[in-house]
């Protein structure tokens, strides 16, 4: 027996909502990760959200260096450099990785491009010495060397570069809010941060990251769906409000107010300026392989750290820990840090803060579409892309950190000490030392130094020895003269 009642119309973001969505779910396979459109659109938006202020960081960084002749960078061709960079590569990594992980010009690796390659040679030198760690990158990975030390790394260590991750992140969100701040060396104590500037919580932006740490936490324990981007949202609304009436002296390097005028022309100056070779004619051949070398290894476990840690919270990875398909997201990776050379926006590597999408509930490359889209966007319309202040993105790094600890912590088997103790090390050098790749070196060298010392060298795997040797020998570089 039939019945005359209409069939009910599936939701828009479940599979069956139409031809359209039926591509989409098949391409990036939605479904099948327990995902839905809406979700991916929203970790899209959140991991847009966390990470526009690189358009306005990464040229403060590289335009305030001179090069060996006294050249600077200007600066809108630096943010035009750095938003195309990150519209492509995070589309790329989306379309062919199909993993929600954003990309951008990297942390660390631009201070290094700035400070220690540009003073010795010229800008387009320093950026051909990037596009040529990009290329050993990619050469790793067609020779599977690259997918091989990512699979050597034991499954508590997978486990605690993931909470090294989430550790790190909340310190970013608290420094970047201004809730804790470095101590001038001129205070002359041993103690490296303080409550707030001055020892003490005031003002207006860091009550925006309160109340915003707070709302977040207490919509993600209601489960409220869109919680992160629901906080960033209404707390940018709150702080353009502030800013409005009580007209704040800094927020950082935004200020959540209307630009006057919203649209800018991109200006494309910049991309191109690429010497591979001059750099090496201007320091030589050992000191060139060396620099080379240095933002080789700060990509290459920066980018490893991160897409272990991300994938792993947005459970991409097996029973083992390990990622189908790794070879795609890593060669994407290789050439992203040869895009950000040849672009002059210094090398770009997968971004932390993709958790804050993976958050939301981001499974999927298609959340990477809408975030390098909206870096796209940002080309023209950079005044309101770059209007968010950190007091209302960071929150979500907070609060992403300590999913991703929670989660972990009880994987690691902590009566093994040849296992614990690395661990421990990973996870506190990261935030200690601010940098992810010195978390994963001192860790793997803490692992290879106790396996030996308990007699259980073989069960090292080979790879492991070799990355610790290189490690090693990073570390001592500065002892042996050869920086």
């Amino acid at each position: 027996m039939s019945s005359s009642a209409p069939a009910k119309a599936p939701a828009p973001d479940q599979p069956g909502a139409g031809p359209a969505y039926g591509a989409l779910d098949r391409f990036f396979r939605i479904s099948e990760r327990g995902s839905t459109l809406s979700r991916e659109v929203r970790g899209g938006l959140a991991t847009f959200f966390a990470m526009a202020y690189i358009i306005v960081l990464n040229p403060i960084i590289l335009g305030s260096a001179k090069d060996m002749y006294g050249h600077q960078l200007d600066n809108g061709q630096l943010v035009t450099a750095t938003a195309l960079t990150a519209a492509l590569t995070t589309l790329l990594m989306g379309v062919i990785g199909n993993v929600p992980i954003a990309l951008a010009a990297g942390l660390g690796v631009n201070s290094v491009v700035a400070l220690q390659l540009a003073p010795r040679m010229s800008w387009p030198d320093a950026m051909g010495m990037v596009v040529l760690a990009g290329f050993v990158v990619m050469l790793l990975v067609a020779t599977g060397l690259r997918e091989r030390v990512m699979n050597a790394v034991p499954y508590g260590l997978r486990k605690a570069i993931s909470i090294g991750i989430g550790l790190f992140i909340m310190l970013i969100g608290l420094v970047d809010a201004g809730f804790v701040s470095r101590i001038p060396d001129a205070a002359q104590t041993t103690v490296p941060l303080q409550l707030g500037g001055d020892g003490h919580l005031g003002g207006w932006p860091v009550l925006v990251f309160v109340l915003g740490v707070l709302l977040t936490l207490a919509l993600i324990v209601r489960k409220v769906s869109g919680a992160i981007l629901i906080s960033i949202v209404a707390m940018t609304v709150v702080a353009v409000v502030i800013e409005a009436v009580a007209k704040v002296p800094s927020w950082g390097l935004t200020a959540p107010k209307w630009p006057g005028n919203p649209v800018a022309s991109p200006d494309f100056g910049l991309v191109g300026q690429v010497s591979l070779f001059g750099g090496f004619e201007k320091v030589g051949v050992l000191t060139g392989v060396l620099f080379v070398f240095t933002v080789l290894l700060s990509c290459f476990f920066d980018a490893m750290g991160t897409i272990m840690g991300v994938s792993d919270e947005a459970k991409l990875t097996d029973a083992q820990g390990q990622m189908p398909g790794i070879n795609k997201v890593l060669f994407v990776d290789g050439l992203a840090v040869a895009a950000g050379g040849a672009s002059s926006s210094s090398a770009t590597t997968a971004f932390v803060e993709s958790t804050a999408g993976v958050g939301e509930g981001a499974r999927t490359g298609l959340a990477n579409v809408v975030t390098g889209g909206l870096f796209a966007v940002a080309l023209f319309l950079t005044p309101v892309a770059t209007m968010v202040p950190s007091q209302a993105a960071t929150p979500a790094l907070v609060a992403v950190g300590f999913l991703i600890m929670a989660g972990s912590v009880k994987e690691i088997d902590w009566a093994d000490h040849t296992i614990a103790v690395p661990a421990f090390v990973t996870m506190l050098m990261m935030p200690f030392t601010y940098s992810i790749t010195n978390g994963i070196g001192m860790g793997f060298i803490t692992f290879v130094v106790l396996r030996l010392a308990a007699g259980r060298g073989r069960e090292v795997p080979t790879a492991m020895y070799a990355v610790a040797a290189v490690f090693a020998f990073y570390y001592l570089m500065p002892a042996l003269g050869l920086t």
